[in-house]
C-alpha cells in the first residue's frame, strides 16, 4: 500500500514538474476604457480583473466593472447611467510570446441603473423612464497582452429593458422602443504580477 502511494505522488510530482509554467499564475488587471451603446451614445468604463492561469494557454478571472453611459431611448438621447457588472470569465492565449493575443468567454450579472428621456412635440410631453434592473449577460471578447500591458475588447451582451412612458399636456399615442442595454467595451489597461517567471 505505501509503495502505491508512493507512486502515485512521484507521478503527480512528476506531471507538475512537466507542466511547469512560463507565467505566473496571478494575476491583477485594471483598465479604463471606452463605452459604446448599441443605441448610440457613449461613456467611459473602469474595470479590475482578478485571474488565476490555469496553464500558460488557459486563465480564469472575475470581471468588476462600472461603465457610465448616456444612453439612447429610441431616437432620443437619455440620461446618463451608471451600470456595474460582475462577471466570471476564461481566455486562451494564442501565443506565449512577448505579445499574446486572446479569445475568451464571459457572463454574469449586469446591475443597470435607471435612464429616462423626455420628448416634446406640439405641446404634448412624453417621458420614458426605466427603472433599475439587474440582468444576466455575456459576452465575448478578444486582446492582447504586450508585456504588462492590455488591450481589450468586449461585446456586453445584455437584454432590452421596456420603459414606462408618461404622457402630458396633450393627447395622443406614444410609441416607445425597449431600450438597449448592450454595449461595446475598448479598454487600455496594465496588470500586476502575472509576467513571466
Amino acid at each position: 500500500m505505501n509503495r502505491f502511494l508512493l507512486s502515485i505522488t512521484l507521478l503527480l510530482i512528476g506531471a507538475v514538474a512537466v507542466n511547469a509554467q512560463e507565467y505566473k499564475p496571478f494575476k491583477l488587471g485594471l483598465g479604463l476604457g471606452y463605452a459604446s451603446p448599441s443605441d448610440g451614445g457613449g461613456g467611459v468604463l473602469f474595470e479590475v480583473e482578478p485571474a488565476y492561469r490555469l496553464s500558460d494557454e488557459i486563465a480564469i478571472g472575475l470581471r468588476l466593472g462600472s461603465a457610465a453611459m448616456a444612453r439612447a431611448i429610441g431616437a432620443t438621447e437619455g440620461s446618463v447611467s451608471g451600470n456595474a457588472s460582475y462577471t466570471v470569465n476564461g481566455q486562451y492565449y494564442l501565443s506565449n510570446e512577448k505579445f499574446r493575443p486572446y479569445v475568451g468567454v464571459g457572463v454574469g450579472v449586469f446591475s443597470l441603473a435607471s435612464v429616462s428621456s423626455s420628448v416634446t412635440i406640439g405641446g404634448t410631453t412624453a417621458t420614458a423612464a426605466a427603472s433599475s434592473e439587474s440582468k444576466i449577460g455575456f459576452y465575448p471578447r478578444v486582446g492582447f497582452d504586450l508585456g504588462h500591458f492590455n488591450v481589450n475588447i468586449d461585446y456586453n451582451i445584455i437584454g432590452a429593458s421596456s420603459p414606462d412612458v408618461v404622457v402630458t399636456g396633450g393627447t395622443g399615442t406614444v410609441e416607445v422602443d425597449d431600450i438597449k442595454n448592450s454595449y461595446l467595451g475598448v479598454r487600455i489597461g496594465a496588470f500586476f504580477f502575472g509576467g513571466r517567471n
